[in-house]
C-alpha cells in the first residue's frame, strides 16, 4: 500500500465517519422530545431528579447508561418492581437486602421526596431508548429461548420470578431473602388462581401483609409466575 492510498483511506474514512456521527446526533436531537415524552415532565418529575441527585443514587446505580455498577440499573426499575416495590426498597433496605452481598444504606428519604423520586423513575422508565437495558425487556422469551429453557428445565414463570426481584424477599431451596416466607412448598397451600390474586393484590387478601402489590406484571407474566409457584410442592 502506498502512502497516497493510505492517506485517501484515512481521509475518506474520517470524513464519512464524522458525517455519519453528525447526522445521528442531529437525528437524535430532532426526535428527543418525542422519545423522552417531555410533555410528561411535571414539576414532580423535575423535583424527583433533584432528589435522585441529592442522595447521590448514581454513585451505586446506573441510569440511562450513566452511573455506578455496584447496584442494579434503575432505568426501568418501576417496570421491574412497580412503584410499591421501589418504595419498599428505599424505606427498608436493611430488610430487603439483609441476605444480599450488596448493601443499600437507609437514606432517610421523606414521604414527599419518595413520591417525587418514584415520579422521576416512572418518567425515565417510559423513555423510548430501544428497550434498554435488556434484562428489563418485556420480551421475556423468544420461541428459540422457550425451546432452550424447556430442555434445561427452566420455566418462563421462573424467569419472571427472578426478573421481578421476588428473591430479594423470598427464598427457594435456601437461596434468597428472608423478609417474606420461603416458597419451596407454596403449591401445596395455594392454587395458581390464589397465587395470582395474592401477587397482584396482597393487601386485598391479607391487609397486614408487608408485600407490595406487583402491579407492574402483565396478565401473562402473572399467569406464568403463578403456574411456576403452584408447581412447587
Amino acid at each position: 500500500m502506498t502512502k497516497k492510498l493510505a492517506f485517501w483511506i484515512f481521509l475518506v474514512g474520517t470524513l464519512s465517519s464524522a458525517a455519519i456521527f453528525l447526522w445521528l446526533t442531529w437525528d437524535t436531537h430532532r426526535q428527543v422530545n418525542a422519545l423522552a415524552h417531555v410533555e410528561n415532565l411535571s414539576p414532580q418529575v423535575v423535583a424527583g431528579k433533584r432528589i435522585f441527585e441529592k442522595y447521590n443514587c448514581n454513585d451505586c446505580h446506573t441510569i440511562l447508561g450513566f452511573g455506578g455498577y455496584y447496584a442494579p440499573d434503575l432505568t426501568k426499575v418501576v417496570r421491574r418492581l412497580g412503584p410499591a416495590g421501589v418504595r419498599m426498597r428505599v424505606n427498608s433496605p436493611e430488610k430487603i437486602f439483609a441476605d444480599s452481598f450488596r448493601k443499600m444504606p437507609r437514606q432517610g428519604v421523606t414521604a414527599e421526596e419518595l413520591d417525587q423520586l418514584v415520579a422521576f423513575l416512572t418518567w425515565v422508565g417510559n423513555i423510548d431508548n430501544g428497550d434498554w437495558p435488556p434484562q428489563d425487556s418485556r420480551v421475556r422469551l423468544t420461541r428459540g429461548e422457550q425451546r432452550l429453557v424447556a430442555q434445561v428445565g427452566i420455566s418462563a414463570g421462573a424467569a419472571v420470578f427472578q426478573a421481578a426481584g421476588c428473591m430479594n424477599c423470598h427464598s427457594l431451596n435456601g437461596v434468597g431473602g428472608a423478609v417474606g416466607p420461603a416458597l419451596d412448598t407454596i403449591g401445596r397451600e395455594l392454587s395458581p388462581a390464589e397465587i395470582k390474586q395474592f401477587v397482584h393484590n396482597p393487601h386485598g387478601i391479607d391487609p397486614t401483609s408487608p408485600m407490595p402489590p406487583q402491579t407492574q406484571l402483565t396478565d401473562t407474566e402473572l399467569d406464568e409466575v403463578a403456574n411456576f409457584l403452584a408447581g412447587l410442592k
